[in-house]
């Protein structure tokens, strides 16, 4: 069974970075784009960046756009999101999805980013 493990988040204060990272269990989804979705309390989950399988082509919601990077190195079978100046508003549960026709249906268990004021 392919497996996939989010790491890299904590507790960080506002202006502060994060670098998450999704790992898979072998390449299984090398071919697939993959993305970050993330869920704070009391709301869906929600779209936060995408990239292609060749890393070509990346996607961010407007919210984070031009403080989140989404990068992915298929040799290494990971996929990473790294998050500049950090606002409490990002404050979620982050998750590795897998997209196959454009649509999540692989997902890790998550890590929490928790950023204070």
């Amino acid at each position: 069974q392919v497996q996939l493990v989010e790491s890299g988040g904590g507790l960080v204060q506002a202006g502060d970075s994060l670098r998450l990272s999704c790992a898979a269990s072998d390449r299984t989804f090398s071919s697939f784009s993959k993305a970050w979705y993330r869920q704070a309390p009391g709301k869906e989950r929600e779209f936060v960046a995408s990239i292609t399988n060749s890393g070509g082509t990346t996607n961010y919601a407007d919210s984070v756009k031009g403080r989140f990077t989404i990068s992915r190195d298929n040799a290494k079978n990971t996929m990473d999101l790294q998050m500049n100046n950090l606002k409490p508003e990002d404050t979620a549960v982050y998750y590795c999805g897998v997209l196959v026709n454009n649509r999540p249906v692989y997902w890790g268990q998550g890590t929490q980013v928790t950023v204070s004021s």
